[in-house]
């Protein structure tokens, strides 16, 4: 007879259940309650099992996705709870100092590079045909693609539906609940494996369940990733095409202005409020060139001829000076794939560092 013990997630509570047939019913025990299941054939593995709230969930989304039922549901049934994924969603500890030089130390490096110049030499065709058609210049699609996966070396060994299941119904306690989002993640990823026809149990991503090259999470996928070479399927993982055309789409779709520089050179106001003034909007594009310039504020010439707003980016050292940048809108459409100035300064640099080593190599 198969024994099976039944386990409150997140909870110090343990429940022993012998034989199949206690194994096989519903936890019972109100509205709330959290019960998975472990095997004892494999009594390091958490399945998400027979979860009220979760079969509630799996009839939700096929109804509304008109799905199979029976599939969500054993699809989910399969879903393992990965203790890993919740430490690694939470935040830096308290105190942890920004510092703009690490960061960019950790991608704009000689590994990067050179997979970089690699990955565009080998992809020429595809990186001028999405210029062409979104207006994203190369070394900003290089650059995303090496920050997220070094070009696909690093592309997250977590099964997506284990990720997003954890983070969906047992998100740790100790920082924001984003439940919700990751809810309704799993729900696209659903679509997406409907419309792509792959097994939800098959494909890895992140800790956070993003996939592929470019690191999409299902409703970015669903959203904006494009069948670039024109095979019938997309293909994040393996097809340099499909990738590149689908970061350049994404972009664009938030905005990103063809010929216009990300970001230029600038030397804050020396007067602390009207600094301070200009630091108010955050990344947010918000000052013409002008008004920046009125405050107080040093600006190249180039910087004073653009169609942009303008954003004034302070990126701190540790304890070392700041480092400032004048965003426009396309620095602003960067940080949509990824909320960070530093993410954004570290995609612009990385690709400009690949570029001109490419240039270099011809």
């Amino acid at each position: 007879m198969t024994h099976r013990r039944q386990i409150v997630i997140g909870s110090a509570a343990w429940l022993l259940a012998a034989g199949a047939g206690a194994a096989n019913k519903r936890a019972k025990g109100g509205a709330g309650r959290k019960v998975a299941l472990l095997d004892d054939g494999a009594p390091d593995v958490v399945t998400y099992g027979l979860r009220d709230d979760i079969v509630l969930f799996a009839e939700a989304i096929a109804e509304r996705r008109e799905l199979d039922v029976e599939w969500v549901k054993a699809s989910l049934a399969q879903a393992r709870f990965i203790p890993a994924v919740t430490r690694y969603i939470m935040p830096p500890t308290t105190g942890t100092a920004k510092n703009w030089a690490a960061y960019r130390a950790r991608f704009v490096e000689p590994i990067r590079i050179r997979a970089g110049v690699a990955f565009w030499r080998a992809n020429q065709r595809w990186l001028g045909q999405a210029e062409d058609l979104y207006g994203v210049a190369p070394e900003i699609v290089v650059g995303i693609v090496g920050v997220e996966s070094i070009f696909g070396r690093q592309m997250g060994d977590f099964r997506i539906i284990d990720a997003l299941a954890t983070l969906a119904f047992d998100f740790p306690s100790g920082r924001k609940d984003r439940s919700a989002f990751f809810k309704d993640e799993l729900e696209a990823w659903f679509v997406l494996c409907k419309s792509e026809g792959v097994d939800p149990l098959a494909w890895r991503g992140s800790y956070a369940g993003a996939l592929g090259m470019a690191q999409f999470m299902p409703s970015s996928f669903n959203k904006y990733a494009v069948d670039f070479d024109g095979d019938g399927h997309v293909d994040l993982h393996a097809s340099a095409a499909d990738v590149i055309g689908s970061v350049a789409n994404y972009l664009a779709e938030f905005g990103w202005k063809r010929g216009l520089p990300a970001r230029f050179d600038v030397k804050p106001p020396t007067e602390t409020s009207e600094r301070a003034a200009l630091l108010a909007p955050d990344i947010v594009p918000t000052f013409t060139a002008g008004e920046m310039v009125q405050r107080g504020a040093w600006l190249p010439g180039a910087a004073l001829a653009v169609d942009s707003l303008l954003a004034l980016v302070e990126l701190q050292n540790g304890d070392a000076a700041p480092t400032y940048v004048a965003g426009t809108t396309n620095f602003y459409a960067l940080t949509r794939y990824n909320w960070s100035s530093y993410y954004a300064m570290a995609v612009i640099e990385l690709g400009e560092a690949c570029g001109r080593q490419e240039r270099l190599q011809r």
